[in-house]
């Protein structure tokens, strides 16, 4: 539990990433590419705003990337709330990798792909961003969110900007970001409460199928 004397006590966030935006089955480096959600994406966000109907949101916030706005759009139409967009929760910078194959990006940046491997949090893909970058510009966004919200925040973002929030909720060390599960569509629930934060839940999958 990490406390924060300026925010809130009583707000719940519903933590959501967004619905699959795959635009095919290869493994890449994804971040500030734009997809828009796909077939399965949709279907996501559709179970979400059915499940989520009941909850009375105070605020509901997304990146700005099209397949967070989507998603939040798709489940902020059971409610009243406007759709807030908070540009600095764009996923993490992965600069000239963005958008390639991973196995691309092992065969033309060799030394690159390992300095990452060795150094997760600090290394830069080339014109990019860090984790330690990713962490220190998101953290600030989502506790002035919070901080403004009342009892029920939704936010919709990123598998990365959602690993620097729980790594730093959770006070595990952002090297351990990874073992975190964020899959498409997945929520975590968190929880401002007496002072401190408590995480309810990570990594809830919809069941749309």
């Amino acid at each position: 539990m990490i406390r924060n004397e300026k925010l809130r006590n009583g707000c719940t966030v519903y933590l959501l990433r967004h619905g699959d935006s795959r635009p095919d089955m290869v493994r890449r480096f994804i971040g500030r590419t734009d997809h828009p959600l796909n077939e399965t994406g949709r279907a996501q966000a559709e179970w979400w705003r059915r499940s989520l109907s009941d909850i009375p949101f105070s605020q509901i916030c997304s990146s700005d990337r099209q397949r967070a706005v989507e998603t939040a759009r798709i489940i902020s139409s059971q409610h009243p709330q406007p759709l807030t967009i908070l540009p600095g929760l764009e996923e993490i910078d992965l600069g000239r990798w963005d958008g390639m194959p991973i196995s691309e990006v092992r065969r033309l940046f060799p030394r690159e792909y390992e300095r990452r491997g060795a150094d997760l949090v600090g290394y830069r893909p080339p014109d990019g961003e860090s984790f330690a970058d990713l962490s220190a510009r998101v953290l600030p966004v989502f506790e002035d969110a919070v901080s403004k919200a009342g009892k029920n925040l939704l936010i919709v973002g990123h598998a990365g900007v959602n690993r620097v929030i729980l790594c730093h909720l959770l006070g595990m060390p952002p090297a351990n970001l990874f073992l975190l599960g964020q899959e498409y569509g997945c929520l975590n629930i968190l929880e401002y409460t007496a002072g401190a934060w408590v995480v309810r839940r990570i990594s809830c999958v919809p069941t749309y199928r």
